[in-house]
């Protein structure tokens, strides 16, 4: 990082964790960035509507809606997106952390562990070693992720669930809240359950 302000895109909840995790980091924010123009303010920090494009390069989307982050991240011309980590998180001095990234308080993340761009790891997190996580993936809080699982681009792993080792998990997969993944999943898939179950297909990327 080459300098201590960051413009978020993004002025909902999730964009208020991320200042509270900047505040930590001693990281000031620059602007704040919504289309939404009902959103006035955030953590009292005045919200520019519409989103601009041309904003500056050190920036990174505060959105928690991974198909919606993916959509921003194509759409901007910028090309520096940050990564934030919370100072409470613990993870391996190995692990690769794709740009546009954030990992929340509390996340465990174990050697060879591979996270894609502009994807979250949410509150007390747990990804055990050489796993594999596409980009605009989002790992809910105190999902338990076991060794050397792969999940694909935009997949939701929902608060609570658990991975059983080696599993691979498609793109564009949402895994419910408590799920037990036991077995492959193919992309697009919504799974319940425990053990999972596939109930139907998501029909977008």
């Amino acid at each position: 990082m080459t300098t201590s302000k960051l413009s978020l895109i993004g002025s909902g909840g999730h964009a208020g964790v991320l200042i509270d995790m900047m505040k930590l980091l001693g990281v000031d924010i620059d602007n704040l960035y919504d289309d939404n123009y009902s959103n006035k303010a955030c953590k009292n920090i005045e919200v520019i509507s519409p989103i601009d494009f041309d904003i500056p390069e050190n920036a990174i989307i505060a959105v928690g809606d991974n198909l919606v982050r993916r959509k921003l991240s194509i759409k901007s011309k910028n090309k520096n997106w940050w990564k934030l980590v919370h100072p409470n998180a613990i993870i391996s001095r190995d692990v690769n952390v794709g740009q546009g990234t954030v990992i929340m308080a509390g996340s465990i993340i174990q050697t060879g562990v591979i996270i894609g761009e502009h994807s979250i790891i949410n509150t007390g997190a747990c990804i055990d070693h050489d796993c594999e996580i596409g980009s605009f993936a989002h790992i809910s809080p105190n999902v338990s992720i076991a060794g050397g699982v792969c999940i694909g681009e935009g997949t939701h792993i929902g608060i609570g669930a658990c991975v059983i080792p080696g599993i691979t998990i498609g793109k564009w997969v949402t895994i419910g809240a408590g799920a037990v993944v036991i077995k492959p999943v193919p992309d697009y898939a919504v799974v319940v359950g425990s053990p999972g179950r596939v109930i139907k297909f998501n029909n977008y990327e």
